[in-house]
């Protein structure tokens, strides 16, 4: 029971104290809202309030909104832009990349043409196999192909006089003249002739053993790019004139082959003089010295004959044995010498040559002489001495196995041409050149013959009175190849012998 009341008073502190505790939070809290007169007033305040930051925060919501998707389809756009550009790049990329393999491709296979067009123009050594060359012309003299040649040449002005190396298939006219158009036309086939002139005449230079097939190829691709470039104004090159051209090619080639031939003939030929004067001198020496054996044995077997006629008894026995020795002694020195001839006469080789000194013996005089000399160049010079006025002038030379044979049949057949009738050892005669090459062909000899001397410190000084106005007053003679002169005394050695292509160009200037 005293626990029961214990309790119940507890109780009632208890709800004592928390009745204090809510009157003391009621109190606090008249005081704090002791403002407020009408709470539903305030209440319907408090919830405008709210209402209103709601419309603001939803306002704002909604512009946030609309301006995060005006960026979005802003960056939408952007993105599809920068997309569609992308994928152009990338077009335009592959198709560049297209257009690369293509240009590679094409420029690989131009430039394998081009390259097989460069081998042939250039003649590269390492591209023989473009073709052999195949001689055109049999000819067996260095006359032969310059004769060929000046036809060639002859041919090729032929046909530019008469209008056939270049022409044109329409007739143009100028400002409703057509005289106008035909001079203009004239004047582009002039031009063409030039350039192809010029590429021909550079082909020609530059021809040598291993490329003239290939030079062959650069004028006939010369002549048609030349067509191309006239097709506009309807000119064109003719074909007979580029074949015209190509043989001129091949005869300046073959020319030239032919001059190196003679020359590697006359070093041969020299090596061969060289031995063979050699020989010649040795069969000579041993010559003599047979004949002063033969003479001295001669004397000594008299002497003991003279002996042998007063000697008696063994003096007789012995110089009759010695007799018996120089007889023997004498008969081998005549083998000896006999063989020495024999041995002497097997080196008759040597040059014939033909020489004229217009200047110091006039016109047609020629020397037909012989000389045994490797260089034999230097027996003309030595005749060109300070005894005449002038230098000689090579017109042919040949080498022969019997030089002093051929030398004699050529004295022999024109001895009635003789300058000295009384001294057959002077071997001058007047003849005319065509006579001597026409016997050189007679007796089959390969001779090539120069027919105008070139004179030239004669014709010089004939030139130098004349402008002085004193002296012989005799018309000018006919000019001189110098060209050829110069080559022919090259092949025997008095200069050396130069390749010139001015030929080459008569018909381009």
């Amino acid at each position: 029971m005293t626990i029961a009341v214990v309790g119940l008073a507890a109780g009632l502190c208890a709800a004592g104290v928390l009745l204090v505790l809510t009157l003391i939070r009621f109190s606090a809290q008249r005081r704090r809202f002791a403002a407020i007169v009408d709470v539903d007033v305030e209440v319907r305040r408090l919830r405008t309030h709210a209402e209103e930051d709601a419309s603001r925060l939803r306002q704002l919501a909604s512009d946030d909104a609309a301006r995060v998707r005006a960026q979005t389809d802003a960056l939408q756009r952007t993105a599809a832009r920068d997309v569609e550009v992308a994928q152009q790049s990338l077009e335009a990329a592959r198709a560049e990349q297209a257009r690369i393999a293509d240009d590679t491709t094409r420029l690989g296979v131009d430039h394998d043409r081009l390259a097989e067009e460069l081998r042939k123009v250039e003649g590269s050594l390492d591209d023989i196999s473009f073709g052999v060359y195949k001689p055109q012309y049999k000819f067996d003299t260095t006359e032969q192909f310059k004769h060929e040649m000046d036809r060639v040449y002859d041919k090729q002005k032929e046909l530019v006089r008469a209008g056939k190396a270049a022409t044109f298939a329409v007739s143009w006219t100028i400002n409703n003249n057509k005289k106008e158009g035909e001079r203009m036309q004239k004047q582009y086939c002039k031009l063409l002739l030039r350039a192809f002139n010029g590429e021909c005449d550079a082909s020609i230079a530059k021809v040598s053993w291993n490329n003239a097939t290939k030079m062959e190829e650069r004028i006939r691709k010369a002549f048609d790019a030349i067509n191309q470039l006239g097709e506009v104004m309807t000119v064109s090159l003719s074909a007979p004139y580029r074949e015209l051209k190509l043989a001129e090619l091949r005869l300046e080639y073959e020319l030239t082959e032919k001059k190196h031939e003679i020359a590697e003939e006359q070093r041969a030929l020299r090596d061969r003089m060289r031995d063979e004067q050699k020989a010649m001198q040795e069969a000579e020496r041993a010559q003599h010295e047979a004949e002063a054996d033969e003479v001295r044995f001669q004397k000594a077997l008299e002497k003991a004959k003279l002996e042998l006629g007063k000697a008696r008894g063994e003096e007789h026995a012995r110089l009759t044995d010695k007799m018996l020795l120089l007889q023997q002694e004498l008969a081998e020195a005549q083998a000896k010498s006999t063989r020495a001839k024999s041995l002497a006469e097997m080196t008759r080789r040597g040059y014939v040559y033909i020489i004229s000194n217009v200047g110091s013996f006039g016109e047609e005089v020629f020397k037909i002489g012989m000389t045994r000399r490797l260089e034999p160049m230097e027996r003309v010079r030595e005749l060109s001495a300070a005894s005449v006025p002038f230098p000689f002038d090579v017109h042919a030379m040949v080498y022969n196995d019997d030089a002093p044979a051929l030398e004699a049949a050529f004295h022999q057949r024109f001895r009635d041409r003789s300058v000295n009738l009384v001294n057959s050892r002077k071997e001058f005669f007047n003849v005319n050149i065509a006579e001597l090459e026409a016997f050189a062909k007679e007796r089959g000899l390969r001779m090539d013959f120069t027919k105008l001397a070139e004179a030239r410190e004669y014709r010089e000084s004939v030139s130098m009175r004349l402008a002085k106005g004193s002296g012989p007053t005799k018309a000018q003679m006919p000019p001189v190849d110098a060209l050829e002169m110069r080559t022919t005394l090259g092949r025997f050695g008095a200069v050396p012998a130069r390749e010139s292509n001015d030929v080459g160009a008569r018909v381009s200037r």
